[in-house]
């Protein structure tokens, strides 16, 4: 029986704007969020060091969030699964703004334990940045997954580089209102965290209930669907530890995971550490600021290239690719480690963030693609947690490694942790080829 004109023409077009409509706001979301993470973190380690006392608390910051980042990530999944991504990203950013509000209350009190809780609950805006991307392919066709990621990734590029120009603007709105007046950019953060979570909860109308078909394999590659989980059809539980046991026996969801956490690790523990080396051969404050402003434009800037690569030569392959851009980044850190040269640290910081961006597009589309849609989202909040986890654990095993080896070392450690990710998506590549053969003698001529 035919279908209706009409018909036909009129439900490819309500998808298509619901679509458009739920990436337009997951992008400001994004705008918001990395104005409001970015505006903080930049004065923070110095509002930090100021109630503490001691300038070895200044480090607490980026790690404080990144753990409550890792904190949250699962409950947030679980909140997805039970009432949609709606309410878990406006929950995230609304306790972002809760953690805010308490960074402003323990500058006025004088108290240090109190930020300390205060950007644990600020991390909770990140891990709601970071699942916008998974919120931005839900119900979309996997052809075109791979550029809706990106689009919304790369807009925290804009937030991210307009967040630390907010710090003096935001400094004198504090001297204004009569507070810290490093405290001042964190009313921009509370703003910010919660315009998101408004924008996000009146406006998102999340995936269709129907998904979106598919017009070629989940990985991108010859029949890596006909790779699939090695587990029983019922599943008992569908929460984040039982969705990771069930992926680590999938080759291709296990390579995901590894590129997503390891990248992240990789990044987090080279990055965090050429401040504070290039600060030791007595490069100045604005030098490394400019290196560190580039290494962010290598991680978003780019991110619609790597989603597009994603969408035409498969997720494995763009995984592969940063793996590449990883290992370059690491022998150029590695040989310019002695004298720090701004230059050479700029590619190298820059081609760092290429890295993770390629990483961390391919590996969250392989994972979006290669699990069953009954895990699916606890997997993606299971994934989230452990890149929060392993980078706040680099970020603590690089400080000692740089102190006793050099920065030469950090990165002998971040190449240490690059191996088994090349080793995971190689062998998730061999079993997709190999599925692919076996498949090949049952496919439909005609297909």
């Amino acid at each position: 029986m035919s279908i209706p004109v009409a018909l036909q023409t009129h439900e490819p077009s309500a998808e298509h704007s619901r679509h458009r409509r739920n990436q337009l706001v997951l992008v400001i979301g994004q705008l918001l969020s990395g104005v409001g993470v970015a505006s903080g973190i930049s004065v923070g380690g110095i509002l930090a060091a100021q109630l503490a006392g001691t300038t070895a608390a200044s480090g607490f910051v980026q790690t404080a969030s990144t753990l409550g980042a890792g904190l949250v990530a699962v409950p947030l999944a679980n909140l997805a699964v039970r009432a949609g991504r709606r309410w878990a990203l406006s929950t995230g950013f609304a306790l972002g703004a809760l953690g805010a509000v308490l960074v402003l209350l323990s500058a006025s009190l004088g108290q240090f334990w109190l930020m300390a809780v205060g950007m644990l609950f600020f991390g909770a805006a990140s891990a709601s940045g970071l699942q916008a991307r998974y919120a931005a392919v839900d119900g979309v066709a996997p052809e075109k997954a791979g550029r809706a990621m990106a689009i919304v990734i790369w807009a925290t590029t804009i937030g991210s580089v307009a967040g630390p120009n907010l710090s003096e603007p935001g400094r004198l709105l504090g001297v204004q209102l009569e507070l810290v007046p490093l405290s001042g950019p964190f009313i921009f953060s509370l703003v910010a965290f919660l315009t998101a979570a408004l924008v996000i909860s009146t406006f998102f109308l999340g995936a269709p209930k129907k998904p979106a078909p598919a017009e070629k394999d989940d990985a991108g590659e010859p029949g890596a669907v006909a790779v699939p989980p090695q587990a029983p059809k019922k599943v008992k539980g569908h929460g984040a530890w039982a969705a990771l046991r069930i992926a680590v026996r999938n080759p291709l969801a296990l390579a995901a995971l590894a590129a997503v956490t390891g990248g992240h690790m990789i990044m987090v523990g080279v990055m965090v550490m050429t401040p504070v080396s290039m600060n030791a051969h007595g490069h100045s404050l604005e030098i490394i600021g400019v290196v560190i402003s580039l290494h962010i434009v290598g991680m978003y800037a780019a991110s619609p290239v790597f989603g597009w690569l994603v969408d035409k030569i498969g997720a494995l392959r763009v995984v592969l690719t940063g793996c590449a851009i990883f290992l370059a980044a690491i022998i150029l850190g590695a040989v310019v480690s002695d004298s720090s040269d701004p230059l050479f640290m700029s590619i190298a910081l820059t081609t760092l963030g290429l890295g993770w961006s390629a990483c961390l597009i391919g590996g969250s589309s392989l994972l979006s693609a290669s699990a069953p849609q009954e895990i699916r989202v606890p997997l993606q909040g299971a994934s989230d947690m452990m890149m929060n986890f392993g980078a706040a654990g680099m970020a603590a095993v690089a400080g000692p490694v740089l102190a006793i080896g050099g920065f030469r070392w950090v990165n002998i450690v971040a190449l240490v942790v690059l191996v088994p990710i090349v080793y995971l998506a190689v062998r998730a590549f061999r079993a997709a080829q190999d599925a692919a053969h076996l498949a090949a003698p049952h496919q439909d001529p005609a297909t």
